[in-house]
């Protein structure tokens, strides 16, 4: 039902509101997430579904003081994270009947940051009735951030805070297409589907980051990421920024997305025309989800 409200025209943020967001994201990493770097004791990372899944101090503790500051900033809004959600999954429940609602990932590519690798980012979903509205994709490494809301183009914030304007690849032909799949995620049979049609692709890979992968096809260096893994925290704030950077951001049926679909496949693309090409190679992924 709520995939079917109007998307409203008035900015979900007004630009003070959107600094005081960002300067927010960007105190928590800067206390919680780049002190830990590389200096993590054994005891300060643990594991959640599997020896891939991690979880370290850095995230609880930035995603504690992200929290506070937004409950304190928006007392009547929803706001939920990634470590809290994992710990009571029905939090999820309440985003498509929330007016307003901030969905945080602390530090998304918890992998690459617990082993050293410094390609990490923080994001941020705001929603209105499950539906994305704003999206934030913060680098802590290079202190610079690319964010987009549904009413203006997505645009990179660099570290002298100067703003430029960013855009998707252009189309090309299925075989000179470069994306991200996050194929290990599959179902088995998926899995084996997917590798079987990867041959009529340019190249296809894998960041363990969501954060850097979006930014990476908003800023015209791949043409789509598509993952069936459809948590909130990983996809609501990319999606709406490749879509307003020139791409298309749908569910593989055509169906659109929100931050309240838990199933099916999420295919976000430079362009329409390359949406609708790779739709198209991958439609049997379709007849089982």
């Amino acid at each position: 039902m709520t995939d079917q409200l109007p998307m409203p025209v008035t900015a979900p943020l007004s630009n003070a509101q959107r600094t005081q967001l960002l300067n927010l994201v960007r105190r928590a990493a800067k206390a919680e997430i780049m002190p830990r770097f590389r200096k993590l004791d054994m005891g300060e990372v643990d594991t959640k579904k599997d020896e891939t899944d991690l979880v370290t101090q850095a995230d609880t503790a930035a995603e504690a003081m992200i929290t506070r500051g937004l409950q304190m900033a928006f007392p009547h809004a929803l706001v939920i994270g990634e470590e809290a959600i994992s710990k009571q999954p029905s939090l999820m429940d309440g985003v498509g009947d929330a007016e307003l609602s901030f969905i945080i990932d602390p530090v998304d590519g918890t992998w690459n940051f617990a082993h050293g690798m410094p390609l990490f980012g923080t994001m941020v979903a705001v929603c209105r009735f499950g539906q994305p509205v704003l999206g934030l994709i913060y680098d802590p490494v290079g202190d610079d951030v690319i964010m987009a809301d549904n009413t203006t183009p997505a645009f990179w914030q660099t570290i002298t805070g100067r703003q430029k304007p960013i855009q998707t690849a252009k189309a090309k032909p299925l075989d000179q297409l470069y994306g991200y799949m996050h194929i290990r995620l599959m179902p088995p049979a998926d899995r084996a589907l997917t590798f079987s049609k990867l041959h009529a692709l340019g190249h296809v890979g894998s960041l363990r980051c969501s954060a850097h992968e979006y930014r990476m096809l908003a800023t015209g260096g791949i043409d789509f990421v598509m993952s069936g893994m459809l948590n909130a925290w990983d996809h609501a704030a990319g999606a709406l920024i490749c879509a307003q950077s020139g791409g298309k951001s749908a569910m593989l049926d055509g169906a659109p997305y929100t931050a309240t679909t838990s199933s099916g496949y999420l295919l976000c693309a430079s362009s329409e025309a390359v949406w609708n090409d790779l739709a198209a190679h991958f439609a049997d992924l379709m007849s089982d989800t």
